[in-house]
């Protein structure tokens, strides 16, 4: 893969309006503010990140979870792009944009996660492979429909749908962002039928073409035809670094604050981070305040800078690998091992302790009973369209999603789309309405 060609401003859906005048603004700056201004991103505040949405105790949302993984992002992007600079003076690509492609593709990654966080997915998959979607088979598949798309349904893949699809009265091209912006979140960059019952990938079938398209255009190889598989596009990987570090550090400081870890085992895992001269030093300045929540904040900032620089330094160590399609795994296993033994030390803290609170569950439990049953009854609706009932909850999907169509495949879709865009509290609500546990206002 080649930089200059990588790095394109070309608008998904308004290819035949380019043009490469420079702007006040780069075309990358317009995808980020784009996102900020648009509903699905505003939607985010109201989904949840891991814990319940607070009570009187504030924790991440998606949305405060999106908007530092941007800004984790920017950071590394800028080193990064700093050093490719130095590297390649005389070259015409835009390195210098790679902090607002990734900033910009750090803020879109996970508009397409439903209500509920991972359990939401998890619902969706079940219902469909373990669940009472399992009859929908034959007639998908009947239809040349991809059933794997539902059995492994993953956000990843519903955020490029989001980003991408021409819904019902919009504009061609969906949100018409940047190639480059698309292609960073392509985490999975391969077909639903490479997902093993594992839950990733990258894209539905409804969206291969586009997908084939913009690697075309950015000149991503393809490492198989059929099942389609891609080379992965670099800077996914920065995309990637920054999500695994704000998850995985911020969830620890919002555990403390639940009271799930105590204070001296918060310490001591961001400690864990730096050698024992760097730690007392450390401490001296943490000590500077009397306020538990600074003193791990300072802690908390130290670890992310750390591993911000060493993010960036792995990319650049191997960008050749990256370039040529051949690194393996994301550039957080691959930091020093001082860092690395200390962030597996976080992951096993947060699997025993954090995702498997109370708390966590239960909105697991919420989360899978609330979407099975939506799930289930509209689903009835698409199949059966003239039954009373059926209208009746079709008039209460908007007009954007295509419940007409004629194909399955695509009204499973457009159902999918309907819960996937549903906030926690939307989706609770419609819950309640239709098994008549509250009524509106009269």
């Amino acid at each position: 893969m080649e930089w200059q060609k990588l790095l394109s401003s070309k608008r998904f859906g308004m290819e035949e309006f380019h043009d490469e005048r420079q702007h006040d603004r780069s075309d990358f700056q317009r995808d980020y503010d784009r996102l900020i201004f648009s509903s699905p991103f505003r939607r985010l505040q109201n989904k949840t990140q891991v814990f319940p949405l607070p009570g009187s105790v504030f924790v991440h949302n998606r949305l405060t979870h999106s908007l530092e993984v941007s800004s984790v992002g920017r950071s590394i992007s800028l080193m990064v792009s700093k050093t490719l600079r130095t590297k390649y003076p005389d070259s015409p690509a835009a390195f210098e944009e790679i902090g607002s492609i990734v900033a910009a593709a750090c803020l879109a990654h996970d508009l397409g996660n439903p209500p509920f966080g991972h359990s939401g997915e998890k619902a969706i998959a079940t219902y469909f492979s373990e669940g009472k979607g399992q009859p929908l088979y034959h007639d998908i598949v009947k239809g040349d429909g991809r059933w794997e798309d539902f059995i492994n349904f993953d956000g990843n893949a519903n955020s490029i749908r989001l980003l991408t699809h021409q819904f019902i009265g919009r504009r061609k091209g969906g949100f018409a962002m940047t190639y480059s912006m698309l292609a960073s979140i392509i985490k999975y960059p391969f077909s639903s039928e490479l997902a093993h019952g594992k839950g990733k990938f990258g894209f539905f079938q409804a969206e291969e073409a586009d997908v084939t398209k913009i690697a075309d255009e950015l000149g991503i190889p393809k490492l198989q035809e059929q099942p389609l598989r891609l080379a992965r596009y670099p800077l996914v990987y920065l995309v990637e670094a920054a999500d695994d570090i704000c998850y995985k550090i911020m969830d620890i400081e919002d555990a403390h604050k639940l009271h799930i870890l105590t204070t001296e085992r918060t310490i001591e895992l961001f400690m864990n981070f730096f050698p024992p001269e760097r730690q007392e030093k450390m401490r001296r300045t943490m000590l500077l305040v009397n306020d538990v929540n600074e003193q791990l904040a300072y802690l908390r900032s130290n670890v992310i800078g750390l591993l911000v620089n060493e993010c960036a330094q792995v990319f650049i160590d191997h960008e050749e690998e990256i370039l040529c399609g051949t690194f393996n795994g994301a550039l957080i296993k691959h930091i020093p091992n001082l860092s690395r033994e200390a962030y597996k030390t976080c992951t096993e803290y947060s699997v025993k302790y954090i995702y498997r609170a109370k708390d966590v569950l239960d909105i697991e439990l919420a989360g899978h009973r609330i979407i099975g049953l939506l799930l289930d009854t509209l689903m009835d609706a698409i199949r059966d369209p003239d039954k009373a009932y059926s209208q009746l909850l079709l008039r209460r999907v908007p007009e954007q999603y295509e419940v007409q169509y004629p194909s399955l495949y695509t009204r499973v879709l457009a159902i999918l789309d309907y819960i996937s865009g549903m906030t926690d509290i939307y989706a609770l609500d419609l819950y309640r309405k239709i098994t008549g546990m509250s009524l509106p206002a009269v």
